[in-house]
């Protein structure tokens, strides 16, 4: 139990809370209740009781159906704790399985002399009340479908998530990887990161990120809820439950994903704002004051506040209650905790943010919290509690697949669509939907050809689902045979993300890891990739396949000039790992870059789409576009050309008909579409040398934007056409002319260096 002190420091901080924040919230303030006594009943939670299946599943995503009946448990699974076990002896074990989370943070953190102890120590109670008494999971099956999702968007307080695991009995958290902690190819890594833990569902390192992920997670199950579920079945029912703290409070993209929330009426969405006010330079008066309960209310959430975070368990328990009532809004429970709580020294500052606490500091938190035990030890009755969840979590997991079977059976179109979003599998011959166009098919700008195949695509891939950054009629992404995703039609697939741009990429990232077969994409010009590119980057980093589909793509968008003309932009995410930057030149490009982004699922795609209208070219190709760089057209013999023209998007034409001309002097000329230089990059040696041999050292590239990283491509002796400063304001054809990205310049550069 916790000691006098850090009782005392709690009563502190409650006092210091009230003075801070007011009485605006005490309409939905909570009573502090000293024992478990009044734990209040309500669906969701599960039983301490052990309840155990013999029965096993083959599955995908916890889509296979048992080999044999499994045990009716869900009533069971879903009573409440204080109904099953003597309200003493669970008292005393809550107590003691919280201090077990805070002891394996601070000892992790300890042994890696590296880490943040604080949150995890404030954060145990919330923790364990979700992981122990209220969230629907298996662990031995992380990528059950109906699982509860958690996502903790203060990702530095990791260990506290790590702890959880374990003790629910994840394979991926064992006590050597706790042990681990922050090392080389450890799966506990200083930030939570999905691809590397099984059962972390995004990654979640710059502050904001998770909560947004979060916005699209709970927009996934709404959305698959209200397309699936029928009155006499509900397929789809999870929640998405997160931890938050100050920092991704004052970051901006949290309040661009939650004001969409609110606006979505996301009630499944419930997330806990560990309110310590500590940041890492200190107290938040410093720098962050506003009335956080009074913003939420106004984006449209509904608010609890929970006092006492640190010892107030009923009061956390009751608020989760209470927003699990409220149906049509997302709740934030703001929760005053005391940051490393129990740490006589360093609780309640910014010293035990970020940093080990020490040996000295270590022993007295012992003490303080009377913990007898070695470091990493988990007490034996802690263990035996914890260890219910993988049986319970396989029961609950069987039974619901014996439902989607079901289901299966009187509703089989809709089982099948949903079977596609849960496994991630496709249709058979969903790519013939995609259109084809011949040199005799109208020119038209690629956004244009782009809405042809987002439309195509729609109709044969159940998860496509998207939208834009409020510029859907100039990006042309609507998807004509469906409504808008709204509070009210969940069950349509056109999202109104408002001029949202960084939360709309987030949003998309839970989207897409939600489950494998959502194929989200999202829109705005490409120069705006500027106000995104850190959930960009985090689509690359935790291997979620968005679509991007940007617009607007170079000098050629005119008279707007340099503030939207994209100059740097193709070579800065050619430069970012993980990731697919393709330029399509017309129909038949953009309709291959659509394909290749569908099938790359664990890496997202760029697609750089002109405004002006482009002509649709002899020797382009769907299967061209998967090679990343091919040849469109070629008189040369023996793979020796005089010269390699190379383009990209509207310069491919540029090159092309420069080739023509050349080709009238008498020049070998070989003209090559390089639309993704990645998909080049992954192709044999045999094949590049087809399409660049390496005795052909006069070639010349054509790219509207930056020349940086085209000598890779031309080498020393080539030449780059580009543009190496910013835009204009004009008439595209005359911002062509007066920074000399023509044919003249091709030809004029081709014959000077053959």
């Amino acid at each position: 139990m916790a000691s006098s002190s850090s009782l005392h420091l709690s009563q502190a901080l409650l006092a210091r809370a009230v003075y801070l924040h007011g009485s605006s919230s005490e309409r939905v303030s909570l009573t502090t209740t000293s024992t478990l006594s009044s734990f209040p009943s309500f669906s969701g939670l599960k039983t301490l009781s052990s309840t155990s299946s013999s029965s096993s599943s083959s599955n995908c995503g916890g889509l296979g159906v048992t080999s044999r009946a499994p045990r009716r448990v869900g009533s069971v699974v879903r009573a409440t704790a204080v109904e099953t076990l003597d309200k003493t002896t669970e008292a005393s074990l809550v107590e003691k399985s919280i201090n077990t989370i805070r002891f394996l943070s601070i000892d992790a953190v300890e042994k890696a002399n590296s880490g943040h102890p604080g949150l995890p120590m404030g954060c145990a109670p919330m923790g364990h009340i979700l992981y122990d008494e209220v969230m629907r999971y298996n662990p031995k099956n992380p990528s059950w479908f109906n699982r509860d999702r958690f996502i903790l968007s203060a990702g530095h307080g990791c260990m506290l998530q790590y702890a959880l695991l374990h003790l629910a009995g994840y394979d991926s958290v064992q006590e050597e990887d706790l042990k681990s902690f922050r090392q080389w190819g450890s799966r506990t890594p200083g930030h939570p990161e999905n691809f590397e833990t099984y059962g972390v569902e995004v990654t979640t390192g710059p502050l904001g990120q998770g909560i947004a992920n979060a916005v699209g997670l709970a927009l996934a199950e709404k959305h698959l809820a209200a397309r699936f579920n029928k009155p006499d079945s509900e397929i789809v029912d999870h929640y998405t439950y997160v931890i938050l703290g100050d920092g991704c409070q004052m970051e901006g993209i949290s309040n661009e994903a939650c004001s969409l929330a609110g606006h979505w009426g996301l009630g499944k969405l419930i997330a806990f704002y560990d309110d310590n006010h500590i940041s890492i330079d200190g107290d938040t008066e410093i720098a962050f004051t506003e009335n956080v309960d009074k913003r939420f209310e106004a984006l449209g959430w509904h608010v609890i506040w929970v006092k006492n975070g640190n010892t107030g368990y009923d009061e956390i328990r009751a608020a989760i209650k209470e927003a699990k009532a409220v149906k049509d809004k997302p709740t934030l429970i703001k929760v005053t905790t005391t940051i490393g709580y129990g740490s006589p020294n360093k609780a309640n500052s910014y010293s035990v943010h970020g940093s080990a606490l020490g040996a000295k500091e270590v022993d007295a938190t012992r003490k303080n919290l009377g913990w007898p035990y070695e470091p990493f030890h988990v007490p034996e009755d802690v263990k035996k509690h914890w260890s219910r969840h993988a049986p319970e979590g396989a029961a609950l997991e069987a039974e619901w697949n014996v439902k989607f079977a079901e289901y299966s059976k009187k509703y089989p179109e809709e089982a099948t669509d949903l079977k596609y979003i849960i496994t991630g599998e496709f249709p058979a011959g969903w790519e013939k939907a995609l259109p084809t166009y011949t040199p005799e098919s109208p020119a038209d700008a690629t956004r244009n050809l782009s809405q042809q195949n987002l439309n195509s695509l729609a109709k044969v891939l159940p998860g496509l689902i998207g939208g834009s950054a409020d510029l859907a009629s100039s990006n042309m992404t609507l998807l004509k045979m469906f409504g808008d995703f709204q509070k009210g039609t969940p069950e349509e697939r056109n999202v109104r993300f408002g001029v949202r741009e960084h939360g709309m990429g987030a949003i998309c990232n839970g989207i897409a890891l939600h489950s494998p077969g959502f194929i989200p994409y999202c829109a705005t010009f490409f120069v705006f990739t500027d106000y995104m590119r850190a959930a960009i980057r985090i689509s690359a980093l935790c291997e979620a396949g968005v679509i991007y589909v940007m617009t607007h793509d170079s000098i050629g968008l005119g008279e707007d000039g340099p503030t939207h003309q994209p100059i740097e932009h193709l070579a800065s995410f050619r430069a970012m790992p993980n990731i697919l930057m393709l330029r399509p030149a017309d129909g038949n490009e953009t309709a291959g870059a659509y394909k290749v982004a569908v099938l790359n699922k664990k890496r997202p795609s760029i697609l750089a789409l002109s405004r002006q209208k482009l002509a649709q070219l002899a020797g382009t190709s769907i299967e061209g576009v998967e090679k990343g760089g091919y040849i469109i057209s070629d008189n040369s013999s023996g793979n020796k050309p005089d010269v390699i023209l190379i383009g990209t998007g509207s310069e491919l034409e540029i090159a092309a008909a420069a080739g023509e001309e050349l080709r009238k002097e008498g020049k070998a000329v070989r003209v090559v579409s390089f639309v993704s230089w990645e998909l080049f990059d992954e192709q044999s040696a045999e094949y590049k040398e087809s399409v660049l041999p390496a005795a052909v050292t006069a070639r010349v590239s054509i790219e509207a934007g930056s020349t940086f990283g085209w000598q890779k491509i031309v080498g020393s002796q080539g030449k780059a056409i580009g543009i190496d400063r910013f835009g204009a304001s004009a008439p595209a054809g005359k911002i062509y002319k007066e920074f000399g990205i023509t044919k003249e310049a091709v030809i004029a550069a081709a014959k000077q260096l053959s």
